[in-house]
């Protein structure tokens, strides 16, 4: 049996976007009260270091990616697909647009954080051939704030 591979059209999101594409990552459960979603996404649209890929069937958006680079290695965050139209191929269709995104930009490795609790992605990302590393990750707010869980 062969799977079909959805269609998505994928582009970079322009403004009139930022709207749908913050509804749909707090849908998703992505979003936290320490992090400003509409930020992040200007400040991954500031430089040449970073972009938010929609995905689209037909006029919908139905799912999205932030991907960058700090010159060494790639990230991935907000990986979204539309709660409503999971399992059918657009999450592993946005991380192979993140990946050539970052191909493209002469990036050869990828990292990305799963939160402990989410342990419904831990065999997506699997299945995509990655693999969790032991890695401890130190954290400090440069405004003052006290630690975020």
């Amino acid at each position: 049996m062969t799977t079909a591979v959805p269609t998505l059209t994928i582009a970079p999101i322009v403004d009139a976007d930022v709207a749908a594409v913050v509804a749909l990552w707090q849908a998703c459960g992505l979003t936290r009260p320490w992090n400003d979603p509409a930020a992040d996404i200007a400040l991954a649209r500031q430089g040449s270091n970073a972009a938010v890929l929609i995905g689209r069937d037909g006029g919908a958006i139905v799912a999205t990616v932030l991907v960058g680079h700090d010159g060494h290695r790639g990230w991935v965050y907000y990986l979204a697909v539309d709660p409503d139209r999971r399992h059918n191929g657009y999450g592993r269709v946005m991380m192979d647009a993140a990946e050539n995104w970052l191909r493209d930009t002469g990036i050869e490795k990828l990292q990305l954080l799963v939160r402990a609790d989410n342990t419904s992605v831990k065999h997506f990302y699997q299945s995509l051939g990655y693999s969790m590393q032991e890695r401890i990750i130190y954290a400090k707010w440069l405004d003052g704030r006290e630690p975020t869980p």
